[in-house]
């Protein structure tokens, strides 16, 4: 059963439809992409997801009935991309208060609160300020209080803004682990590379409306384009076309190759190997989901890639 369906949700600003017939499910334990460029429609959609905004139409069911907001809301943890913290409070206290209101006890919070700053190494923080704290920093704040009090959905909007290579790979961490645990996640980014390492399955907005959605390895499979990358012991230039493919694009001992239609990779391969020519690297290339992401909601493909490093 799926923890979060989403049907026909239509949310409208004057003439602007923010979000126009969006439908989706996401499975427990999940981690969901939701990816779109600026101005798509994903903040509105995720506003009504924790019921800050209401839709003009559809419906939402969480947790396998009508999403309550008012009561279902301490089962969501929303990590917005506008952080919400208050500058002055003390780290320490500005955590319990927001721990308490999800309905923990003080001696619950306290103890959740100590173990995630020492996860995220923050034990040094009890006493100092957000306003002292640089934007990483309250990053992993931001993290911790969404998490804390072990939400079945998770929502992070931008969770790797302003963090360093080590922090993002600390806080990517706990994600894997926390969907390895129960919780569903959706991950709202730009960052298409992200998306690609981290979600399971993803889904695309483009001007209030659903263009994409799935699993990333079966889209990556649903949008290639039948070529292949290969490394051999010889000039790529003294490679011509024939019936099995033609060439893309020729670098030294490098070659992509678009295979014809009535063929496979295996006819690739072998075709090469018949003619007594080493191949160092074979490879078929997936477009990332950048690539995906530009030709749908541009609608441009680029067909000349720059090799890999192999």
């Amino acid at each position: 059963m799926a923890i979060l369906e989403l049907s026909h949700l239509k949310k409208y600003y004057a003439t602007q439809k923010a979000v126009d017939d969006v439908s989706f499910s996401i499975e427990p334990g999940q981690i969901f992409g939701l990816l779109g460029p600026n101005g798509a429609g994903k903040t509105t959609l995720l506003r009504m997801i924790t019921g800050i905004f209401y839709p003009d139409e559809g419906s939402i069911v969480f947790d396998g009935k009508k999403f309550d907001p008012e009561n279902d809301i301490q089962k969501i943890g929303y990590m917005p991309e506008e952080r919400g913290l208050y500058k002055k409070m003390k780290i320490g206290d500005q955590a319990m208060f927001l721990a308490r209101l999800k309905g923990l006890s003080h001696s619950e919070a306290l103890q959740k609160i100590k173990y995630w700053f020492e996860r995220l190494e923050m034990q040094s923080w009890w006493d100092k300020k957000v306003e002292d704290l640089s934007k990483g920093m309250s990053q992993k704040l931001q993290f911790v209080i969404t998490v804390l009090h072990e939400p079945k959905l998770i929502i992070l909007d931008e969770p790797f803004s302003g963090l360093d290579p080590v922090n993002a790979n600390l806080i990517k961490d706990q994600i894997f682990e926390l969907a390895s645990r129960g919780s569903t996640v959706i991950f709202s980014t730009h960052r298409m590379e992200q998306v690609e390492e981290i979600c399971d399955q993803i889904a695309l907005i483009n001007l209030g409306k659903k263009v994409l959605d799935g699993k990333v390895a079966a889209i990556r499979q649903q949008y290639k384009e039948h070529l292949y990358e290969i490394k051999i012991d010889q000039p790529a230039s003294q490679i011509g076309a024939c019936d099995i493919f033609e060439p893309v694009n020729l670098a030294e001992n490098k070659m992509i190759v678009r295979i014809n239609d009535a063929y496979t990779g295996n006819d690739l391969l072998r075709y090469f190997l018949d003619k007594n020519i080493q191949v160092a690297h074979f490879g078929e290339i997936l477009p990332s989901l950048n690539e995906i992401f530009i030709r749908l909601v541009h609608g441009t493909s680029a067909v000349t890639r720059s090799f890999h490093n192999i």
